[in-house]
């Protein structure tokens, strides 16, 4: 458990889904490619710049992160953590969906089963970069700064999603796998690497409620982290995973 310097993960944030999807600035119809990374290049990105330099002076963001690893095993279509110091007593179990076809997968398919006596390998992660930059945000908004608070909660939730990759990143490292990784960061971004991290909340671990079972797993409380009403992750702008290293795990439907 530790806070992060922004510094640290500024690379793993996606850019082209903050400037499209967030901040809106999308390819006219009419603009040639060219134009558009002119004027990503000319207008965009030093508004990024410049929002950067003040989250830092400002501490706006206050990037935090808690990570471990758990002896696990499938157990049909649940996955089942084991006590680190006693890896015969069970202290979690996630009951997860299986696709309905008849070659349908789960996430508990991408561990050793129960069944093979061997005990393999799971991470569980959270990050959050504190309730400050929501309450910046809405300082903003109700004071009629409603672009400056568009960019603003656009960086905080990116930003989160960056600490996220970083921290995932570390975790494949400490596993032994980041020679699997790709050296270009954008590659990254698209999951050229070994594994998959799911967050709750998605259709491979849509239970947000579970996230009950894990924050106490990772001390989430020092974190500041709680579970709302919905099951929702409080302060806003964090994110919970589990990690599977499985050269076969990857995001799927149900």
């Amino acid at each position: 458990m530790e806070s992060i310097p922004l510094d640290n993960f500024r690379t793993y944030l996606n850019e082209t889904v903050l400037f499209r999807f967030q901040w809106g600035f999308r390819k006219g119809k009419s603009q040639s490619a060219e134009d558009y990374v002119q004027q990503i290049e000319q207008e965009v990105r030093p508004i990024l710049n410049d929002l950067l330099r003040r989250v830092k002076a400002e501490k706006i963001l206050a990037p935090q992160a808690a990570y471990g690893f758990w002896p696990a095993n499938g157990d049909g279509d649940d996955l089942v953590l084991f006590d680190p110091e006693d890896p015969t007593q069970e202290i979690a179990r996630f009951a997860l969906p299986r696709q309905t076809r008849e070659d349908g997968v789960c996430l508990a398919d991408f561990v050793r089963p129960l069944s093979s006596g061997v005990r393999d390998v799971v991470g569980l992660q959270v990050v959050t970069v504190g309730q400050r930059v929501s309450d910046v945000a809405r300082q903003w908004f109700e004071a009629d700064q409603y672009q400056n608070y568009l960019y603003l909660h656009g960086l905080g939730v990116e930003m989160t999603e960056a600490l996220a990759e970083f921290v995932h990143a570390r975790i494949r490292a400490e596993l032994g796998y980041a020679a699997q990784d790709d050296r270009d960061v954008k590659r990254v971004l698209k999951m050229h690497y070994r594994g998959a991290r799911y967050s709750f909340g998605y259709p491979a671990c849509p239970e947000t409620g579970d996230q009950a079972k894990l924050l106490p797993l990772l001390g989430g409380e020092k974190l500041g982290l709680s579970l709302g009403e919905g099951d929702q992750l409080h302060p806003e702008m964090s994110t919970s995973a589990i990690v599977l290293v499985h050269p076969q795990a990857r995001y799927f439907g149900v």
